[in-house]
């Protein structure tokens, strides 16, 4: 599928969405909706087919390709802990380009860094050596004035190169033909590329090029050397080598340049990422290594069993529970599913084993749209209304809830896209895509369902399991008890965590062991990591790699566990005949700037989210939402602390998961509050929130409920590696529920001192709920 297809397909599905909404007439909307989801579908089951070039498995799948690099210290300067974070933010920066693929790039020793890379091809990998290579030193340099006239004079031995020019080179292609040109350029430049903040590849009448934007400083230097030589020409000289030599035809102000060439569109690429992060170090790659998955086979067979089975509970309880409406849900629940999978192969991005567990746990969650508008059908047809209309009014009412709660979600998702890198961006990848396909999957292809079934006289009446009978608790009463359990439990937690210190982390946090040993028979990583069992060592990352015919193992641990282990592996497997290969440090995984990123990335998403839902709701509702959304994340890792478990990157997964969920439990239960405050029929407000939350407390149960059974199934069956994961989820569930409740809503009815003003307070609520 060309990326040109792909681009005239979203433009005429775009077309279809927007006559969709525009059209009023049912059976036009029906057909379009057809339409829509057919072609979706088909476009996304085009991408996975064939099986063997769809989505791309991760390290821990499927394993892939290790590169060694070494940084070369250059002037007598030493290679310092600064210069190697520098080196491992830039690369990491730079295999970004190759997909949101979740690579491990961590610092070994003092002046090299491993990087290990999924889903590589041949030409991938020379291009990924390339890239990892490259310093990318820019430099803008002026070409002298009499150019033609010197490089003549120099040739036939009448002249001598000016003081403070040298003789540079220039090959171009023209008319198949490779030209070169000898250039006169000054020897000292007259700006650099560390001026440069943004890269992208060009296209036009010369061909591929890379356009460049410079920062205030940067800008400024550039428009006063092309105002100063207008008519002559710079070379634009990339590690050494002059890449073009254009003539300054006019001022150039604004910051923007572009570099034009010989081309392709991946040598234009690959030239704008390493230009947009330039090493300031040169580095060789050292080795270079096929390597296997980061887990077993038996991990890797339990995750996806558990992943299975989480689904297939899900899909019998919506059946079960809903009937002909479930069955509605399941066939939207599985049109989600190929709509994620096929956006992951369209974008080329990398699934990993967590990521079959996020996806199964974005299903779990999905279901909270459908069970939204259902529940809502329920209270539609109590009322006596006949099916067509309660289902219009259904959709109609439920949607500002699944709106509002998927779209502050989604705030925080293109936020951590925009700013975080690494792992972490790819979470926002997949949380992004899940949330649009479960919006379009329970909206749409649902009610459009409904329209063909009702329309068709297939379903005249729709009956539903009523096991949450209405109820009347109140929930507000025990405010001050419920806020400061919640109070102490955090406060708790705090202490555990700090009390803990450095235990709180694994190896991915701050680092560890690396120990390489050379086979001359094959051991089986399974057998290895069971081994490790022996001396609790089991959580170790253990590898086979492969190069030059040559069989390695490879065992990243704790430090100060590889003397153990080598001990050990030898009483162990005496015929393997280990050598030892290499004993080294290395470095965290989650380097300095990745989590300054992510966390200046979570704090500009709560910003956005207490802005969109002040703007809204009000401000009282934001401030509310915003503690419920940290509540539930403290106490997330509080737990870890408390239970004595550490913290790794697919714990930080889990983490962002649990806020996203928070965040959505906490505003389907405002927009329910809103609405019952619209009404006006003068309660107090304590009194429409209690009845608010038991309206929306048969939706919660069945929400948490189905996202605990399919999270349970990971955390009894998906093995050690998911453990840790399904447990972070199962405690978020429940702060997030218990939160959204015992929480947030105290805290919009204290805002500000309501028990002493709420008869204003009501008032100015209620105008503000009808003014939205």
């Amino acid at each position: 599928m060309t990326p040109a297809f792909t681009f005239f397909a979203g433009i005429v599905l775009l077309i279809l969405f927007g006559w969709y909404f525009a059209t009023t007439r049912p059976r036009l909307k029906r057909v379009l909706g057809s339409i829509l989801t057919v072609s979706f579908v088909a476009l996304c089951l085009a991408a996975l087919y064939p099986p063997s070039k769809s989505v791309r498995l991760g390290l821990d799948l499927q394993g892939g390709t290790s590169f060694l690099i070494r940084l070369i210290p250059e002037g007598g300067r030493s290679i310092t802990p600064d210069t190697l974070d520098q080196a491992v933010e830039v690369i990491r920066k730079r295999v970004d380009q190759f997909g949101v693929s979740e690579p491990i790039i961590t610092p070994q020793g003092s002046d090299r860094i491993l990087i290990q890379i999924p889903g590589l091809d041949p030409a991938q990998i020379v291009a990924a050596r390339q890239q990892l290579a490259q310093v990318a030193k820019l430099e803008f340099r002026l070409v002298h004035p009499e150019n033609d006239r010197l490089i003549a004079g120099i040739e036939a031995g009448t002249e001598l190169v000016p003081p403070g020019y040298r003789i540079e080179t220039q090959q171009e292609t023209h008319g198949g033909h490779s030209v070169e040109e000898k250039l006169l350029i000054k020897q000292r430049p007259d700006l650099l590329g560390d001026r440069v903040t943004q890269g992208f590849a060009t296209f036009d009448e010369q061909g591929w090029g890379v356009a460049l934007q410079f920062d205030s400083e940067g800008a400024a230097t550039f428009g006063k050397l092309t105002e100063a030589y207008v008519g002559k020409r710079f070379a634009i000289v990339l590690d050494g080598e002059v890449q073009s030599a254009p003539q300054i035809r006019e001022p150039i102000h604004g910051g923007r340049a572009s570099i034009t060439g010989n081309f392709t569109e991946e040598e234009a690429r690959n030239l704008a990422s390493v230009l947009e992060n330039p090493l300031q170090t040169p580095v060789s790659v050292e080795e270079e290594r096929s390597v296997s998955a980061t887990l077993g086979a038996d991990s890797i067979k339990s995750g996806v069993y558990a992943g299975v089975l989480g689904l297939a509970l899900t899909f019998l309880f919506v059946l079960i529970y809903y009937r002909f409406a479930g069955l509605v849900a399941n066939l939207a629940l599985v049109i989600n599913l190929v709509l994620l999978f096929g956006a992951m192969t369209i974008f080329h991005f990398v699934l990993t084993l967590p990521g079959i567990a996020g996806i199964i746990l974005t299903i779990g969650m999905a279901v909270d749209a459908n069970v939204l508008i259902y529940e809502r059908l329920r209270e539609e047809l109590a009322a006596g209304k006949p099916l067509r209309p309660a289902l219009d009014a259904a959709y109609e009412k439920a949607f500002s809830a699944i709106f509002d709660s998927n779209l502050t979600t989604l705030i925080t998702a293109l936020i951590l896209f925009w700013k975080a890198t690494g792992p972490v961006k790819g979470f926002a990848v997949t949380l992004t895509i899940g949330i649009v396909a479960s919006m379009f999957s329970a909206l749409l292809v649902t009610r459009n369902c409904f329209q063909w079934a009702i329309n068709s006289g297939a379903v005249r009446s729709l009956s539903m399991s009523s096991l949450i009978k209405p109820t009347g608790f109140d929930f507000l009463r025990r405010r001050r008890l419920s806020v400061g359990i919640s109070a102490v439990v955090i406060l708790l937690s705090i202490v555990v965590f700090a009390l803990r210190g450095e235990r709180n982390f694994g190896v991915d946090f701050k680092g560890g062991d690396l120990l390489v040993l050379e086979m001359q028979q094959k051991v089986a990583a399974a057998d290895v990591r069971s081994a490790l069992k022996k001396i609790n060592l089991a959580e170790s990352v253990v590898q086979t790699e492969r190069s030059d015919a040559k069989e390695f193992l490879t065992i990243r641990s704790e430090p100060d566990t590889s003397d153990r282990i080598q001990k050990l592996l030898v009483e162990q497997f005496p015929s393997a005949g280990f050598r030892v290969e290499q004993i080294d440090k290395v470095g965290k995984l989650i380097g300095g700037e990745l989590a300054r990123n992510s966390l200046i990335a979570l704090a500009l998403g709560i910003v956005g989210i207490f802005i969109y839902v002040a703007l809204r709701f009000e401000s009282a509702f934001a401030f509310a939402a915003i503690i419920a959304l940290l509540h539930d994340v403290v106490l997330t890792i509080g737990a870890f602390a408390l239970f004595g478990r550490e913290l790794s990157l697919i714990i930080v997964g889990a983490v962002l998961t649990i806020a996203g969920y928070s965040i959505n439990d906490t505003i389907v239960v405002f927009d329910r509050i809103r609405e019952e405050m619209k009404r006006g029929d003068g309660a107090s407000l304590a009194t429409i929130m209690n009845r608010a939350i038991n309206e929306t407390l048969s939706r919660t149960i069945l929400t948490g409920g189905t996202t605990v059974l399919s999270t349970s199934a990971l955390y009894f069956f998906g093995g050690p590696v998911l453990h840790d994961f399904a447990f972070a989820i199962l405690v978020g569930i429940f702060v997030g529920t218990y939160s959204s409740i015992f929480v947030a809503a105290p805290i919009v009815l204290w805002w500000p001192r309501r028990e002493k003003r709420e008869s204003e307070s009501h008032r100015e609520i209620v105008d503000s709920a009808v003014a939205s």
